[in-house]
């Protein structure tokens, strides 16, 4: 039997990564329903199951079972990574604008911004 910490998705780590996946969530639904480049859209989704496939891990407890891989170490790597490839395509969808739909999926991204794209 899997073991299971209740605690975690309460933790603020859990609860950053609910939230991450949250708003991947809200910018891939974004994208397909504005028809957006298949590219928003792969790495929205993929922005979804990255850090659910993490937070399986952590709640099930397998980082203590897997121990070949520094678990940390791998879940700070994948936000770097995530947060460049992030910022690109928040980028790219507010600059090209397709429409109003992607620069929705855009701003959702990247965060809060006034309506002439200057930060609050």
């Amino acid at each position: 039997m899997v073991a299971v910490d209740a605690g975690f998705p309460r933790s603020p780590r859990g609860a950053l990564k609910l939230g991450r996946m949250l708003v991947a969530f809200v910018a891939f639904v974004c994208f397909v329903a504005s028809k957006a480049h298949e590219a928003y859209t792969a790495l929205a989704i993929m922005e979804v199951i990255i850090p659910l496939l993490f937070f399986l891990l952590y709640l099930l407890k397998l980082d203590k079972k897997i121990t070949k891989l520094f678990w940390p170490l791998a879940d700070i790597f994948n936000s770097v990574i995530s947060a460049v490839f992030l910022l690109i395509v928040c980028l790219c969808a507010v600059i090209i604008k397709t429409n109003e739909v992607t620069l929705a999926g855009g701003i959702s991204i990247s965060g809060p911004r006034e309506r002439n794209g200057s930060a609050k």
